[in-house]
């Protein structure tokens, strides 16, 4: 039988190597995104959007709002070293976001197991909440750094 790792331990000796290989993600940096916080299943990043980021009605395109949501899932999802990959997303828009404004993505891990975990993730701007995210993700058997 082969003997689990203890996986807040892997967060924790190799915080700095996963938060570098999670924080320099080409996407999120092409956007502009910014981890700010980052812990054992859990992930904040903040975004100001530009003018190249609108819809046709001059609010912050949903596409943008999803990717901000989703960077932080995979941030809080690949938290322990562990290769996770997304499965499912469910979108909730309630709100617009505009020009300029910081706007902030929240994930929290719900559950987890050796399979599969579950995430909630809120974007807010200063003022409400504009949007919220659910996401499974599937836990491969990899880790993307060395745990030896």
């Amino acid at each position: 039988m082969q003997k689990r790792i203890d996986e807040s331990i892997v967060h924790k000796e190799h915080y700095d190597e996963i938060r570098n290989i999670l924080e320099n993600e080409p996407y999120a940096q092409f956007l502009g995104m910014k981890l700010t916080e980052f812990g054992p299943g859990t992930a904040t990043a903040v975004l100001v959007p530009t003018d190249n980021m609108l819809n046709s009605h001059n609010t912050v395109h949903g596409a943008v709002l999803f990717s901000l949501a989703d960077y932080v899932f995979a941030v809080a999802s690949n938290s322990f070293g562990k290769t996770a990959v997304g499965v499912t997303t469910t979108m909730n828009f309630m709100s617009s976001g505009f020009p300029g404004e910081t706007i902030m993505a929240v994930a929290r891990e719900e559950k987890r197991n050796h399979r599969l975990a579950w995430y909630n993730i809120e974007i807010r701007n200063e003022k409400e909440l504009l949007a919220t995210m659910q996401g499974m993700v599937y836990r491969k058997n990899e880790y993307f750094i060395s745990i030896e």
